[in-house]
């Protein structure tokens, strides 16, 4: 089967053509005609399977036949990060050279009033983030009355991440009668409830066993102690065969952290997460995919839809904590067939993070022993035993001291024995009015202590204190 064979038109065939593919993958050759017949699809396949063109090419055909309108687009693509946004509107670019549709691009770190320009022009296609989306509509530069698909690309992660609510919203926002279409590569059963809302009458499309590796991918997992990560992972990187890798955190913080430690030994790397400038971000990928840059180390903004062509590897740093981001961020090489490897560092308490991604995936990742780095050695140093994580909250009295631990050859006891009681003279007890006067005294130096001494107003006393008593009738 070749993609003539789809039913797709000659303008968006030539187009895909002249990219270099003949042949449709499993994805794109059971979505496409379902979603040129019009009906509603929830497709699931593995990351790296071309998933963006298997709703791009049928939507480029279905609006060939129309005319776009001021601030009414005809078709919404909702994103979950700018790189994916960005990363569709290249694709949509590319497979629609032929045809005479405009698009605009929404997203943050943006100028807004160069996308009110877009708009007021009239677009047929509407690629956004959410958020930058629900803005434009509110300053009333964008109306959604005349959509006629939306498309929600990677739909697990979208419905997981807090955009919940903004998909609700902007759902509301659309026409009830339009054609939805769902992409991802996980779906899980709850997410998959949530997507009952949107979808009427779905034609599922499942290619693989959701949450499946490439078999193209080698994976192999590395045990090394907290404290070595960095050190095992330059090893890793001068040993490998590395063209070009990316390298995941699971914080912001740890991607800045990690990029400047790696620049400092002699490595080309650069840094890639959400907090970054919108025009560094760009540039930072751009230079990545142009091959300028070698490593980029980069949390999980990157881990979802990106395609570099001709990664080699790819490095957890951390063990994601959600397995299904595992699933995604390996999936950025073995792309289009190619040979890829994946590592992963697993230290201290991380083994269970790995367990729910084995069973995600159904399949065991083979651990890889690095030299210098023993498992053994590593467990031992991160993670101390659980008597002594007992012993060390015991030493601690109510009021947060340290306390003194008890000498084998100290008695328990430490009173007087009965002949010492009865040579020591006998303490003499304090008179009972003694007692009560010195307790007196220490409230009365509390209370000074407490509240200051009233001042008062010398020999001038105000007029109106000065003024007698209104009578009442009783007196």
């Amino acid at each position: 089967m070749d993609f003539a064979d789809l039913g797709l038109s000659e303008p968006v065939l030539k187009a895909v053509a002249d990219a270099g593919y003949v042949t449709p993958t499993p994805i794109q050759a059971q979505a496409i005609p379902i979603i040129l017949m019009g009906r509603d699809v929830l497709g699931t396949a593995q990351t790296g399977t071309g998933k963006t063109a298997s709703f791009t090419l049928p939507l480029i055909d279905i609006l060939a036949g129309g005319r776009a309108r001021a601030r009414m687009p005809r078709a919404l693509i909702l994103e979950p990060t700018r790189e994916l946004a960005d990363q569709v509107a290249q694709s949509f670019d590319k497979y629609g050279k032929n045809s005479p549709l405009s698009m605009a691009l929404l997203i943050g770190g943006v100028n807004y009033s160069e996308q009110e320009k877009l708009l007021d022009r009239g677009v047929d296609v509407l690629i956004a983030t959410p958020g930058r989306l629900i803005d434009h509509f509110e300053r009333g530069k964008v109306m959604l009355t005349g959509v006629q698909i939306f498309v929600i690309d990677e739909a697990d992660r979208m419905l997981d991440m807090g955009f919940m609510p903004d998909i609700e919203r902007i759902a509301k926002m659309l026409p009830p009668l339009r054609q939805t279409l769902f992409f991802s590569a996980t779906m899980a059963p709850e997410m998959r409830k949530l997507a009952d809302k949107f979808l009427s009458n779905p034609k599922e499309v499942e290619v693989a066993r959701q949450a499946t590796t490439a078999e193209s991918i080698t994976q192999f997992q590395i045990h090394v102690s907290h404290r070595l990560k960095r050190e095992a992972l330059r090893t890793l990187l001068r040993n490998e065969d590395v063209k070009n890798a990316i390298i995941f955190c699971n914080r912001k913080r740890d991607v800045d952290i990690l990029a400047k430690s790696l620049a400092r030994h002699g490595f080309d790397a650069a840094a890639l997460h959400g907090d970054m400038d919108q025009s560094a971000r760009t540039a930072t990928l751009e230079k990545f995919k142009k091959g300028e840059i070698g490593l980029l180390v980069a949390s999980d903004v990157a881990a979802r839809g990106l395609d570099v062509q001709g990664l080699t590897h790819v490095f957890n740093f951390d063990v994601p904590t959600h397995p299904e981001d595992y699933v995604h961020r390996i999936g950025r090489t073995g792309r289009a067939g190619m040979e890829g490897r994946a590592f992963t560092l697993v230290s201290g308490e991380d083994g269970k993070y790995m367990q729910a991604i084995t069973r995600l995936i159904a399949r065991d990742i083979p651990v890889m022993e690095l030299q210098g780095f023993t498992p053994d050695e590593s467990e031992a140093s991160d993670v101390p035993p659980a008597d002594e994580k007992r012993s060390r909250r015991g030493r601690k009295d109510r009021g947060g001291r340290e306390r003194t631990p008890k000498r084998a050859d100290k008695p328990a006891d430490d009173r007087l024995t009965a002949p010492e009681a009865k040579t020591a003279a006998p303490a003499s007890k304090p008179e009972p009015q003694r007692n009560e006067s010195r307790r007196r005294d220490r409230r009365e130096e509390r209370r000074e202590d407490r509240e200051p001494p009233v001042r008062g107003m010398g020999d001038h006393v105000p007029n109106f204190l000065l003024r007698p008593a209104r009578r009442t009738a009783s007196s």
